[in-house]
């Protein structure tokens, strides 16, 4: 173990041998870290907090403090970090609430850049890019591949679905179904993000489904309810579209439109 010998780190803290911990960080009880995990100067890492093998956590960031949430009283929360996350300078997470789950979940192989915040509750996926100061209020999910623009934001209790992608300054106040491409203030869909699903892979049959899925959503005129039943309709051909459907499904602000 590699510790600065200006570091602070409690005796309680459970420490990988192998971990590096730069100048002046502060490692506090309840904390736990995996093996490989290199931490900056001036990090600050309260608990309890469960990170996992191989993250690189740049100088200055925040991570595991107490909620921003005014119905927070100390009750029993934690923060959960996967493993080979990238946290650069001055990110800040918070642990969960008892009005949440109790957790604020950040999944793995995640690309999270300086200032971005995420709030107390919130579940991120893995495979993520969260561009600079780009925010997330309580409680929001984020899947699997998703893009947030620089300084894009989510209003709590908003859920954005796998491989979305919202460009910078997007004001996301509902939530924005898989695969789509958002932007402006507020949020509103302006078609497949095509060119990310054909970079990871997706065949042109897949991401035709796909958009034809979308037109069915946000171009033919329908009511949300005649739109699922022909959704439904393409789901028994498109297993993507019915990631689509079983995330309207589960939509509780409504759909970005």
């Amino acid at each position: 173990m590699s510790v600065h010998p200006t570091a602070v780190v409690d005796a309680a803290a459970r420490l990988a041998a192998d971990i590096q911990i730069g100048a002046y960080s502060v490692i506090g009880p309840d904390v736990e870290i995996g093996s490989g995990t290199r931490i900056g100067a001036h990090v600050v890492i309260d608990g309890p907090t469960r990170i996992g093998r191989d993250n690189r956590i740049w100088p200055f960031s925040a991570i595991g403090g107490d909620p921003q949430d005014k119905k927070f009283h100390g009750e029993a929360s934690e923060l959960v970090i996967g493993d080979r996350n990238t946290i650069r300078e001055y990110v800040s997470i918070n642990r969960g609430t008892g009005d949440g789950a109790h957790v604020t979940r950040v999944g793995s192989d995640n690309w999270i850049m300086a200032y971005v915040h995420i709030a107390h509750d919130c579940v991120v996926g893995d495979h993520t890019v969260l561009a600079n100061n780009a925010t997330l209020a309580g409680h929001v999910e984020v899947g699997d591949h998703v893009i947030l623009g620089g300084f894009a934001g989510a209003h709590q209790f908003c859920k954005i679905g796998a491989h979305a992608f919202a460009a910078m300054y997007s004001a996301i106040n509902r939530d924005v179904p898989p695969f789509c491409y958002v932007a402006g203030q507020f949020a509103e869909p302006r078609g497949v993000n095509s060119e990310g699903l054909k970079r990871r892979g997706f065949s042109a049959e897949r991401v035709a489904a796909i958009k034809r899925a979308y037109r069915t959503l946000y171009m033919a005129g329908l009511p949300l309810a005649e739109a699922r039943v022909r959704l439904a309709e393409q789901a028994r051909e498109s297993e993507d579209v019915a990631a689509m459907l079983a995330f309207i499904e589960r939509s509780e602000r409504s759909l970005v439109r």
